[in-house]
């Protein structure tokens, strides 16, 4: 390796620390931090973030990539300098001032919306929530785009994505998906009273931590908190966290959470020690990220076979209510597909719409065919439309998800992509290893992680996710093996 990508290194190292040192206050605020910190640690996560910005968009830096050079095009070198260079043209052109309004201004908009949510108040977030939508149209303005505003910010989250093949993607899949939900709604819905009743919360920590553990997510390089909206962070391969949130009322929402969290955790757990502090060492797209969530929380966690091993644990741990529910009542009740308020309790075969909702009033958002004022009207309207269900108050609307108190526009469309990723990945994967329902029902993951491991996790950036795709399956995105999956399942299941 020569001096000039030796010196780049280590300053992209910086880079990475600053970055991970603004996340360790990040998790912080969204888990331990007191209530009335939240000014002050917006400051403070803003500096960090500008500092980082300002070291990897210097002239030293710019010096360094204009001379660096690897030998092979297919090396580590070739790939860590292609992936500098574009990070730096993006983030060259925004002025570091800008980057520390924009993350101060993101501290501030957290606590409103954390504020806005307890009061079931929009108006509360309205203002913080504007001011990150200029953010957003500032920065689509200053990096450019070729079609769509839009383009600029959905490429951040998923790099080389437009929204035209975002809408093209989901015209196709409202188009199938539509009529399987409307069948699905004139079959019988099977009996799920049962995962309403009243549960011991402390009980339900616990099992999320027990599948935590069966399906082998790493402890000695990470841990599970509470907050107010899942997630999952990394500041190394060496420590990779996620949270979750219970409900008392709901057996099975804070399980499916940690689940999902553990799918991305897993995902950075994973990547090649190699990676660490180039910046490569995190999910090459969110939609790969996704894919890995969805993948366990749904084609694992949602399967009959994952719970032919685990319902007898759950059946000690709440008798009085399970001990006289059997295995297929168990199964059909997880699985009821039912039009719903919140996006993260979804069914998987409503889940998409919800995306579908999200995805076009920020892309209207950022084109500036929408004013935020107009929001929480809107989204009543749109939820009438798509689910046929309207939410009694702004909490369990508009201000449900905390993604746009983060100014994260075009994170959204991610979510469908993950999931259309995750049974393409999850079909070749049941190609490649013998009896994989076997394993899942004997509660033995080791083989499905390392194949995930070795196809996927280990490259971090290293692959875009279009390579991964084709490497993997052959083809590009599809949505075909998602929908055979959700026929042949759901099918079974409502029997049409």
């Amino acid at each position: 390796m020569n001096s000039t990508i030796l010196n780049l290194k280590s300053r992209i190292a910086e880079v990475a620390d600053l970055k991970s040192a603004a996340a360790v206050l990040e998790w912080d605020q969204e888990t331990y931090m007191p209530d009335n910190a939240g000014e002050v640690r917006a400051l403070q996560v803003a500096t960090l973030r500008k500092f980082a910005h300002t070291v990897f968009t210097s002239d030293e830096t710019a010096k360094l990539l204009d001379e660096a050079t690897a030998d092979d095009q297919e090396s580590d070198e070739a790939r860590l300098l292609s992936i500098w260079k574009r990070d730096f043209e993006r983030a060259s052109k925004l002025p570091p001032e800008l980057v520390f309004e924009k993350t101060k201004a993101i501290g501030r908009a957290k606590e409103s919306w954390k504020q806005a949510r307890l009061h079931q108040d929009f108006t509360r977030f309205e203002s913080d929530f504007s001011r990150l939508v200029d953010f957003a149209r500032q920065e689509s303005s200053i990096i450019g785009y070729d079609e769509h505003p839009y383009d600029t910010l959905l490429d951040e989250f998923e790099p080389n994505m437009t929204t035209r093949e975002v809408k093209t993607v989901f015209e196709h899949l409202r188009s199938s998906l539509v009529p399987i939900v409307q069948t699905i709604q004139q079959c019988k819905q099977p009996a799920d009273q049962f995962l309403y009743e009243t549960y011991d919360v402390s009980k339900l920590w616990d099992l999320g931590m027990d599948v935590l553990h069966l399906v082998g997510y790493d402890f000695t390089r990470g841990r599970q908190d509470l907050s107010t909206h899942p997630f999952s962070t990394t500041f190394d391969i060496s420590d990779v966290r996620i949270t979750t949130r219970i409900a008392e009322n709901n057996l099975v929402s804070g399980l499916f959470s940690t689940l999902h969290e553990f799918g991305h955790a897993l995902y950075e757990q994973g990547v090649d020690p190699k990676w660490q502090r180039t910046l490569l060492a995190e999910g090459t797209s969110l939609g790969i990220h996704e894919s890995q969530s969805r993948l366990w929380e749904n084609h694992i966690g949602r399967s009959q076979a994952f719970w032919e091993y685990l319902l007898p644990h759950l059946q000690t741990k709440f008798p009085n209510t399970l001990q006289n529910i059997t295995l297929s009542e168990f199964y059909r009740a997880i699985n009821k597909v039912q039009p719903s308020l919140i996006r993260v309790d979804a069914d998987e075969v409503t889940y998409p719409l919800h995306v579908l909702l999200r995805f076009e009033i920020e892309a209207d958002l950022i084109e500036g065919r929408l004013e935020v004022r107009e929001l929480p009207e809107l989204w009543r309207t749109k939820m009438q439309t798509y689910l046929g269900v309207v939410p009694e108050n702004e909490t369990d609307g508009i201000l449900q998800d905390i993604h746009w108190s983060l100014g994260a526009f075009g994170y959204f469309p991610t979510y469908t992509l993950g999931t259309l990723y995750a049974a393409q990945f999850f079909e070749q994967a049941s190609f490649a290893l013998d009896n994989l329902e076997s394993q899942i029902r004997s509660g033995q993951y080791s083989p499905l992680k390392n194949w995930l491991k070795t196809h996927i996790h280990q490259f971090g950036r290293a692959k875009s996710a279009k390579e991964l795709v084709f490497d993997i399956t052959n083809t590009s995105l599809s949505a075909e093996p998602w929908l055979k999956y959700i026929k042949t399942k759901y099918g079974d299941l409502y029997e049409f």
